[in-house]
């Protein structure tokens, strides 16, 4: 589902991204936030994602992880699989993107990052390859790159990925 039909070679694509960035919330996981009567916390997360981390890994891709909450369960998983550039409770995505950036020394079209709320908008619209899982809520105020096959919490990161990777990609 790109946004255009002028073709671009994946091969060209994977090259070209040094840097993937991605939301946390309604991308890795469903978007809803489990409670326990004692107040406990929950998140479910796919772990078709946590290989599509190990993919880009393969690949020489660095993953980094931007979401607006700030939850100890996003940062072990993070760890899990081993992402050390993890900021959490990040209200300025764009920002932040732009600093990882210079700290890599590469530029924001270098950079894919999939996201799926208002939070993210600033950001899809800057990066060199953007996309949204299906079941965002601002697929009507912006048209990404590539809009996933799998919803949130259902292995939308690991689509994501592989179309970074895959050999058919068209922008």
């Amino acid at each position: 589902m790109s946004k255009s039909t002028q073709e671009k070679p994946s091969s060209r694509l994977a090259s070209t991204i040094k840097l993937v960035g991605t939301d946390i919330d309604g991308v890795w996981t469903d978007a809803k936030m489990y409670y326990t009567a004692d107040g406990d916390f929950m998140k479910a997360f796919s772990t078709y994602d946590g290989a599509g981390v190990q993919l880009l890994r393969d690949n020489g891709i660095e993953v980094v992880i931007l979401t607006g909450e700030n939850s100890p369960i996003v940062s072990r998983r993070a760890e899990k699989l081993g992402i050390t550039r993890v900021w959490l409770g990040e209200k300025q995505k764009l920002k932040r993107m732009r600093y990882i950036c210079q700290q890599m020394n590469i530029g924001m079209d270098e950079v894919a990052y999939i996201g799926d709320d208002i939070n993210d908008l600033a950001l899809l619209k800057e990066v060199g390859f953007s996309a949204l899982p299906p079941n965002s809520p601002i697929q009507h105020r912006f048209t990404p790159d590539y809009v996933t096959l799998r919803r949130g919490g259902e292995g939308a990161f690991r689509d994501f990925v592989e179309e970074i990777l895959s050999s058919t990609f068209k922008s």
